[in-house]
């Protein structure tokens, strides 16, 4: 069981709700998916000419926890704003927070996210930060007032899966308690099993699912991809050996002479 905030969730999926082909597909993802929460911009769908009351509406009949997040936001003050609009729009308090401080990799204003977490965790918000895989950023960010982390394993939208293995297993052995969602750079559901094999908690995609060739087949796929990973964590998998180790036992093999 997934726990975030208090709140048990079943699934280890966290789904974006952007670049679908259409509105119906996208449902149709969701339900196949059958994730925990679906993440919402507000930015981009208002920015995207639809009309914000037929959108809200659609996200509502999903039946799924929303999850709005900041994406588009480079300062901490529009951080802050965005979040305050998502919370009168959706009446939660959660939050996936956004600060990009590099327009080409996409990568988080570590200095403005801390900031802006700092600002929204003791104004009564459930934070979700989306942020790097640096220990001491971390850090910062639970000193903050964050229950939950979003390391990135890869730039968003790039689909190249984990870049550093090792910088993701250090996060994971240094907040052993503390729920680790890797967000952003998965393309396959291969790179999903990955992540959670290395005792991530969860997964949030979006890019992946939403452009693929048929989304509603690879919604399903990440939601068995992330089961199996955690699957396998949980039941303990062997590790690489520098040399071969015969599976079958050599007593009481019959010798010839």
């Amino acid at each position: 069981m997934l726990t975030l905030y208090g709140k048990d969730y079943s699934s280890r999926l966290l789904l974006g709700t952007a670049q679908y082909p259409s509105p119906t597909i996208m449902a149709e993802a969701v339900a196949a998916a059958g994730p925990a929460m679906v993440t919402v911009s507000l930015r981009r769908e208002t920015a995207g000419g639809k009309t914000g009351g037929e959108f809200w509406s659609l996200i509502n009949g999903l039946g799924v926890d929303v999850l709005p997040n900041t994406a588009g936001c480079h300062t901490a003050k529009e951080a802050v704003t965005t979040a305050q609009m998502a919370r009168e729009i959706f009446a939660t308090n959660r939050i996936k927070l956004e600060v990009i401080g590099n327009p080409d990799t996409l990568q988080p204003d570590v200095f403005g996210l801390v900031e802006a977490a700092e600002i929204l965790a003791a104004d009564g918000f459930e934070v979700f930060p989306y942020t790097t895989e640096d220990l001491v950023v971390a850090e910062r960010l639970l000193d903050a007032g964050c229950r939950v982390l979003m390391p990135w394993c890869a730039p968003i939208g790039s689909a190249r899966g984990p870049l550093s293995i090792d910088a993701l297993r250090s996060l994971r052995g240094y907040f052993p308690d503390t729920p680790l969602i890797v967000d952003a750079g998965i393309g396959r559901p291969s790179h999903a099993a990955i992540v959670m094999e290395l005792g991530f908690d969860a997964v949030l995609l979006n890019t992946a699912v939403a452009k693929a060739g048929d989304p509603v087949k690879m919604a399903a796929a990440f939601a068995d991809a992330v089961r199996a990973g955690h699957s396998a964590f949980e039941a303990g998998m062997l590790e690489p050996r520098d040399m071969a180790v015969p599976s079958t036992p050599v007593f009481g093999k019959a010798v010839f002479s």
